[in-house]
């Protein structure tokens, strides 16, 4: 049996930042039920059961927001005594995407003792982290997720950074990559912003253009390759799911597939949908209470959304790049098929 990989919101969109461009804010008001609270512990050994009867080798259960932090820690101490009792052989592995206000030392500390990897959102230098993503009173957060960088490091927790790409920091990411280098923040991932559901993209002031994101993506893999090729590590995801599939390696990150996959994201009312750009009451796969993994893989299988997936604009057919790009994430090539 494969490895099993589950992407949680164990606290649904409840958050205590209040990110400009934040797409799980815009997406949960399309849906009939905006919020569903924190996970319950019922919901919660709930899941460690479904993935369990699945009978994996290995499971990964990945913490995602709104805020995961916000469900509290005694909710992961719980939830690794669930894992004890019922996984038997399987492998338990876990990551962890927070904004890094709430962590502190007992909160780092637990996150070392179990090896939980670590996606620490951080958009650069403060001037622009701070423009980005303000917590609930409209204060500024970069000093905070910087002294959470500082404590992860102090752990030895292993960790990434997650940086939205914004228009402001496509046109200034030689400065945030600079940034990152000087604070010995090496691990990075680039994920580009959304504009809000059915609009066309560039309407705010965060808006990231077709040319901007270009722009962006050239000159940071010059940056990368300039200090790669002097000897000097950087990890940037994109560049090496690229690098691997062009020496024959199969991508890790689904944008580059070529058509989606079953993410099997869980909101905390125990809900399953198939991905997290795509958690709507129309792609709703079912309910953890009621169905099984294999049960919820196969609604996913038989889908309008996985054949949708698979069909590509002519654009992206007919261009050079196409068994390198393979279409990219499904939302961007939905707007240029709108087009």
């Amino acid at each position: 049996m494969r490895p099993l990989s589950i992407l949680v919101k164990p606290a649904s969109g409840l958050c205590n930042m209040n990110c400009q461009y934040c797409f799980y804010t815009d997406e949960i008001q399309h849906r009939e039920v905006a919020l569903h609270g924190v996970m319950s512990e019922e919901t919660l050994e709930l899941l460690v059961r479904r993935a369990v009867e699945y009978e994996p080798t290995e499971c990964n259960f990945t913490f995602q927001g709104g805020e995961p932090t916000l469900a509290g820690l005694d909710f992961y101490r719980r939830l690794l005594e669930l894992e004890t009792a019922y996984g038997g052989t399987i492998t338990f592995t876990h990551t962890l995407q927070t904004n890094g206000i709430l962590l502190d030392d007992e909160w780092a500390s637990f996150l070392k003792e179990h090896h939980f990897l670590v996606g620490l959102s951080l958009d650069g230098p403060r001037d622009q982290h701070d423009w980005n993503r303000p917590d609930a009173e409209g204060k500024g957060t970069f000093a905070r997720v910087l002294r959470a960088a500082e404590l992860l490091d102090h752990y030895g927790v292993e960790f990434n950074t997650l940086t939205v790409v914004t228009r402001q920091t496509a046109r200034h990411i030689r400065r945030t990559y600079e940034f990152f280098r000087k604070n010995g923040l090496l691990y990075q991932q680039y994920i580009p912003c959304l504009d809000p559901l059915g609009e066309d993209r560039g309407g705010h002031p965060w808006s990231l253009t077709p040319q901007d994101y270009t722009n962006f993506l050239i000159t940071l893999f010059d940056l990368w390759h300039r200090d790669r090729a002097a000897g000097k590590f950087i990890y940037i995801r994109d560049f090496e799911n690229l690098a691997g599939m062009l020496t024959g390696h199969p991508p890790e990150k689904c944008g580059l597939l070529g058509h989606c996959t079953n993410q099997c994201v869980v909101e905390a009312n125990g809900d399953v949908y198939p991905c997290d750009f795509y958690m709507l009451d129309d792609y709703l796969l079912g309910n953890l209470a009621t169905q099984s993994i294999q049960d919820l893989s196969a609604t996913f299988r038989a889908s309008q959304f996985l054949q949708e997936s698979l069909r590509q604009p002519p654009e992206c057919r007919a261009c050079r790049w196409a068994k390198l790009c393979r279409g990219g994430c499904r939302r961007d090539r939905q707007l240029l098929a709108l087009h």
